[in-house]
Formats: C-alpha cells, structure tokens, sequence
C-alpha cells in the first residue's frame, strides 16, 4: 500500500466516518480519488491533513471534513445533474462524477482550468466537463441543475446560482457570517426557495461572491 493509499484511507476513518458522513457511495468515492493528485507538488504532504489545501493564490480544495458533510447534505442521486462552482483544479469534480450522472466543473482562473482540464480525464471522470466563467454567474447554458455545489465560503445567498436551480434541486455552501460560517441547503419547491443551516462550518471565502478574498479565521 503506498504512502497517499493509506493517507486517504486514514482520511476516510478519522475525519469522514468520524463527523457522521457514513453514506457508502461518498466514502466509496472519496477513499478512490487521489486527492494529492490535485494540489500542488510542494503541498502534496497536507493533501490529507484536516485543513483546507491553497492550490493557488487565494483558491483552496475544502478540508475533507466540510467537503463531506456537504456532500452529505446535498444527498446527492446518481441521476444528477450538478454545478460544481470553484472546482480549482477539480478534485471536487472528480468526486462528484462518482455520484451523480453529470457535472458541470465552472472554474474562472485560467490556470486552474487547464489543469482541471488534465487532470480530470486522468482519474476517469468522463462526466465531467470544465468550463471557464464567472463563478457568481454560474452557467446558464446548461441549467437548470439538481444540484449546485459551492467550494467556498459566501457571505450571502447567491441569488445568481439559485435562479440556475431546476424543481426540486438543491444548493449547498457555507455562508459566513463574520467569523463564524454555517453550511445551509437551499431547495427550489413550488416556485420558491427555501432554506435550512445543517452544521458549523468555517472554509474559506470564495472569489467573486465577497469583498474579502482569503480564508476566514
């Protein structure tokens, strides 16, 4: 067993299982994406700690505690077509390939994009499709969407995102509140959009949707 096998192993015991996400398909998928594939060569050594990993200036991978909570709460189906906003370098994507029928991997750094591009295709995620634009606008070409997933902290609803949901689909993030953050699930029913806090979160902020640019201390 290599060095990163028993790390993402470790990862999935102690930081997964741990906090109550016990859904098979999301362990399954975590503990077979390469997450140290996703970062950069110099951070590879924190690509399983408990804390969010920069990928580039400003632009995080979720520490994998937050990333599966939400997963969880999103209760992802294998019929879904989802938005994944901020994917950086894909890792995100990668995973959820695994669970659902479709993704939409909306990233705006060049940078970013090219390397989402490679990477991707690289651990078999064919479902996935990069494309390059704004994150706070989303991507209407392709909407509307089961669900929306946000690898970031906001500082409000995304009202932008929202309107990209079809009925019945579900938006999940972290919505920060000064120093604090709540991760909420927003769900389109009749017509309307409603709202529910899960648990405490704090990640950090995602470009584009505040005025503050960093992690969230």
């Amino acid at each position: 067993m290599s060095q990163f096998t028993a790390q993402r192993l470790n990862m999935i015991d102690a930081q997964v299982r741990t906090n109550d996400v016990t859904d098979p398909r999301i362990l399954a998928a975590m503990g077979v994406v390469p997450r140290e594939r996703f970062v950069p060569l110099a951070k590879r050594p924190l690509a399983y700690a408990d804390v969010p990993v920069e990928v580039s200036h400003g632009r995080y991978l979720l520490d994998p505690r937050s990333f599966a909570k939400l997963l969880a709460l999103a209760d992802m189906q294998p019929g879904d077509r989802v938005l994944d906003v901020g994917c950086a370098t894909g890792y995100s994507s990668a995973v959820l390939a695994r669970l659902a029928q479709s993704v939409i991997a909306l990233e705006q750094d060049a940078d970013l994009v090219r390397m989402a591009c490679d990477l991707l295709p690289s651990v078999g995620a064919a479902n996935a499709v990069v494309t390059q634009g704004p994150l706070n606008q989303g991507f209407k070409a392709k909407a509307p969407y089961d669900l929306i997933f946000v690898n970031g902290a906001l500082d409000g609803a995304p009202d932008a995102l929202l309107a990209q949901l079809g009925k019945g689909g579900r938006l999940v993030a972290v919505i920060a509140d000064g120093t604090a953050g709540q991760a909420q699930i927003f769900v389109r029913e009749h017509g309307r959009i409603g709202n529910r806090v899960a648990f405490d979160a704090v990640v950090p902020l995602l470009v584009g949707f505040s005025k503050t640019v960093g992690f969230v201390f």
